[in-house]
């Protein structure tokens, strides 16, 4: 330790904050937070704290940087927003950039309807959500347009429409474009529809109920019987998810297993008492305490766009257990409690999560350690002859067709073969048409007829199964297995627990194939699937930080081709470039002190 990081040590302040540790080439390589950061920091170095990973990360530490706030919860803020600008090598790192379905209606509507919507406005329409996953979204819309039989046509449909489309005929939808429904039987429908999302399921089967009744005292049999099987219909789809006894609280549940430095998270979503699907949180490999991998995980989940519930149930007491809560409640403007319950109701329900958790982690486990054998369940589940020993599998990454790539990666006998790994940056696609970008991507590795695979998966549902089988008919490649492999709901009931799972397209078959049979076989070809989707979004990110920073330093006068190369090549991207002094710009050959100068202060000026 140099002298000049044990006087900082010394002469750490006695408040709550972040502490940043870096390295010797001055890169942070850890960020933490406390309520008195003299007491944390000097545990590192004194031998005081016993987590294992200690010795190792203070081995590794050259400096340390503290940030002061005013509370622990502006600690937990900061520490947050550091780990998301720096992204500490040794820090717990959850990557989740979906955005959540909702269902929007706006009753303000003549005729209002369900749709899905991924970012709400605040336009005075209703949202549900967010759901856990976009198959729950669409299945609980498919199970309200069959059960109210609301329209499903856009707004300018429903204008220019006089006659009842299909729908109607087949009795999905009352046709209020061709005045089949009055507005005041329509407007009950939206009533009832509403009150189905918003939870009050006994006053809106109370009130079908009497309706029903009504009906056939002064019958009208037909209306009868058609209130009749919409009450039966929602009452099927609650009693297959009631959970017994459970409050009617707005729940997630974190169930947490581990071996070794090996984490797997598993969360079960209940809402109004009903689970409405669960999450598995990609496994972490870290020997960070588990407590610490669940705090991190938490807090990461929660700052993102994910629905905060008011209960939040974790199978392990973390120590900023309450701060969370303190948090969380800010961010959702209402009481959220953070409980380790130990026993009662709750506590059953943390079992649950915890023993899903178990199971995946086995199954994955067996895919990973044991990759013959998933193989060979593999080659079980897809009907073919002998077990894939070298696998290819293709994704295609863009956004709006701009820097569009294809990725390719290798798989040989269950593991993977970085020597086949290819990327692809597309040449003859304009727009974004991923068909024809996979095409292209296929034929640029097959036209030769190389080192044929056993087996090519694309990551796709039909409509990129039918490219690549139109790809290897073209080029004649016979007797090639080729899958396509999505992700989709398999869920028949919207509301049952969530079995949103990868479904794998085959050949001449007309139904999916979901692998739930064989575990070890889904989980080996989720990580085949998941290692191609990595690697082309890495090289599309990199193709787009580079052609972002070429273009800011295009605004620079006087920065020509050489001095842009010069320090593209020293620092690599944007963010690296930003956070560099004018003392190491000048560094690099043919920047020197003035132009490192004007360089820093236009990225200032920019920020």
């Amino acid at each position: 330790m140099s002298d000049e990081l044990k006087i900082k040590i010394k002469n750490v302040p006695r408040a709550p904050g972040a502490y940043l540790m870096k390295d010797a080439a001055g890169k942070v390589i850890y960020v933490g937070k406390a309520r008195d950061l003299r007491n944390r920091v000097r545990a590192y170095f004194s031998g005081t704290d016993k987590r294992p990973m200690i010795p190792f990360l203070v081995s590794r530490i050259a400096d340390v940087e503290f940030i002061v706030t005013g509370t622990e919860k502006e600690a937990l803020i900061l520490e947050n927003n550091l780990i998301k600008e720096h992204r500490p090598k040794y820090n717990v790192i959850f990557r989740d950039d979906k955005t959540y379905f909702h269902i929007r209606i706006d009753p303000a509507d003549r005729f209002p309807r369900f749709q899905l919507v991924r970012r709400p406005k605040k336009d005075g329409a209703r949202c549900f959500g967010p759901y856990p996953s976009g198959g729950a979204a669409r299945e609980t819309l498919e199970f309200l347009q069959s059960v109210f039989l609301l329209r499903t046509c856009g707004d300018n449909e429903l204008k220019g429409r006089k006659r009842a489309c299909l729908e109607y005929e087949i009795g999905r939808c009352l046709a209020p474009c061709a005045g089949k429904v009055d507005e005041s039987a329509y407007r009950r429908l939206v009533e009832d529809g509403i009150a189905f999302l918003e939870g009050k399921e006994k006053t809106l089967l109370a009130g079908l109920k009497a309706r029903m009744d009504a009906a056939a005292t002064q019958m009208r049999f037909e209306e009868a019987a058609a209130l009749r099987d919409r009450i039966a219909a929602i009452v099927t789809t609650l009693e297959k998810q009631r959970i017994s006894s459970l409050t009617p609280a707005d729940q997630d549940v974190f169930g947490l297993f581990r071996e070794g430095d090996r984490t797997l998270v598993c969360a079960l979503h209940v809402r109004s008492g009903r689970v409405m699907g669960k999450k598995t949180f990609p496994l972490v490999r870290s020997i960070a305490g588990t407590d610490e991998i669940l705090s991190a995980l938490i807090k990461q989940y929660y700052d993102g766009k994910a629905y905060i519930p008011a209960e939040i149930i974790v199978s392990v007491d973390m120590e900023d257990r309450e701060i969370i809560g303190e948090w969380l409640s800010e961010k959702k403007g209402r009481v959220v409690a953070v409980l380790s319950p130990q026993r009662g109701q709750k506590r059953g329900l943390l079992q649950i999560a915890m023993r899903n958790a178990e199971n995946l982690f086995r199954s994955e486990q067996l895919a990973g350690r044991e990759p013959k054998e998933a193989l060979r369940l593999l080659a079980e589940a897809l009907g073919l002859k002998q077990p894939p020993a070298r696998i290819e599998c293709f994704d295609i990454s863009n956004v709006g067709g701009e820097y569009a790539v294809g990725s390719m990666v290798t798989f040989v006998d269950g593991v993977p073969c970085k020597d086949g790994y290819r990327r692809f940056r597309i040449r003859t696609v304009k727009g974004a048409d991923d068909y024809a970008m996979m095409y292209e991507v296929l034929k640029r590795r097959y036209e030769k007829k190389e080192g044929l695979p056993d087996l090519i998966v694309v990551d796709g549902g039909r409509g990129h199964l039918g490219v690549a089988l139109s790809l290897l008919k073209d080029l004649d490649i016979r007797g090639m297995a080729v899958i396509g492999f999505a992700k989709e709901s398999r869920r028949k009931n919207p509301l049952s627990p969530d079995k949103n799972e990868d479904r794998v397209y085959l050949p001449r078959r007309k139904d999916p194939l979901y692998l739930a049979r064989w575990p070890a076989a889904f989980f080996l070809l989720q990580r085949v699937r998941d290692e191609a989707h990595r690697f082309a979004v890495s090289y599309h990110r990199r193709l787009k930080e580079k052609s972002d920073f070429q273009s800011l330093l295009d605004e620079i006068p006087g920065i020509g081709p050489s001095r842009k190369k010069a320090l593209l090549g020293h620092f690599g991207d944007l963010a690296a470039l930003g956070r560099a002094a004018p003392e190491e710009v000048a560094q690099v050959p043919g920047i020197g002190k003035a132009w490192a100068a004007q360089i820093c202060a236009f990225l200032k000026a920019r920020s």
